[in-house]
């Protein structure tokens, strides 16, 4: 494995042994001294072209505890904002003798791009509306930490699936895994050329929520990201929530047990009730602490591999 591009960079045996070091890895956050000596000498490069918090931080974590130098580079304090194109930024940041790139980029295929143009190791963080595997696998490792084997499970993805990269990796994530997933949104906000892609795939979609939500034992809520949003995709956000909301009433039709994901930042009262994000099957925390461990696993797998 030489980058993170796509889930469908990865075979099930592969997923399988970064969910075994992530395993690993998440006992390191209950030690006092959360230090390993795996990518010491090693320099990462976080460059992001976007926002973010969970991502960046535990990427920044999850390189620190494994002793490698960690850089931040981000769009506003680059010359990137002086008008330098992608590529000369990361030929100039690479020209350094850094040995891995995680980025974030607006452009969808930006961290394909640039794993063309470097020899470094490159992490896809997210590009535009196209991916964000690490996300997936955070998702699918915490889902079977709760529910065990994934296979022949009901997971439902609920929320802005056209302009969410989420939904994109994990729907190939957890059918690699064997789940059956659902995909639920307004007519609005489902993906033009979802149902040639849905049958390749293996997921099914539904405009319904009230109906698959009985049926699921596992329930992942998206953002509505209205900051891709170019036009009124629904009438209010009130009309939104009633339609495709965890709200408190739809609590009642999950079990208990069955947990509710959210890979953050949520929107609390439009996609998801405080009584859902706060409840006590919910795992949006438990996805946080996750995510450190899988980003470790992966930044092992790819700058250590298997002589450290």
């Amino acid at each position: 494995m030489k980058h993170l591009l796509s889930i469908d960079d990865l075979s099930v045996d592969q997923i399988g042994a970064i969910f075994e070091t992530a395993a690993e890895m998440h006992d390191v956050q209950t030690r006092d001294v959360k230090k390993l000596p795996a990518l010491r000498g090693r320099t990462v490069v976080n460059m992001f072209f976007e926002d973010s918090t969970r991502t960046r931080s535990s990427f920044e974590i999850a390189g620190k505890w494994l002793s490698a130098d960690v850089i931040n580079v981000s769009a506003k304090g680059s010359s990137a904002s002086k008008g330098e194109s992608l590529r000369d930024t990361v030929l100039t940041v690479c020209a350094m003798g850094v040995d891995g790139l995680v980025i974030r980029h607006p452009a969808s295929g930006a961290a394909h791009q640039v794993s063309q143009w470097v020899d470094a190791v490159v992490v896809n963080a997210g590009d535009g509306m196209h991916e964000h595997p690490t996300q997936a696998l955070l998702d699918a490792y915490t889902l079977q930490r709760r529910l065990g084997s994934l296979e022949g499970r009901h997971v439902a993805i609920v929320g802005d699936l056209t302009h969410s990269r989420v939904f994109r990796s994990n729907v190939l994530c957890l059918t690699k895994l064997g789940a059956r997933v659902t995909v639920v949104a307004p007519p609005t906000l489902m993906p033009s050329g979802i149902d040639p892609w849905s049958r390749d795939v293996g997921f099914e979609t539904s405009y319904d929520l009230d109906a698959v939500l009985p049926e699921a034992d596992a329930v992942m809520m998206l953002r509505v990201q209205r900051e891709r949003m170019s036009g009124a995709f629904f009438p209010t956000a009130r009309e939104y929530t009633v339609g495709y909301g965890l709200t408190r009433n739809r609590l009642a039709l999950i079990g208990p047990d069955v947990p509710i994901c959210h890979p953050g930042p949520m929107n609390r009262g439009l996609e998801i009730a405080a009584d859902a994000a706060d409840a006590a099957q919910s795992v949006v925390l438990e996805q946080v602490s996750s995510g450190l461990a899988v980003r470790m696993s992966v930044l092992y797998h790819l700058l250590a591999g298997e002589e450290a």
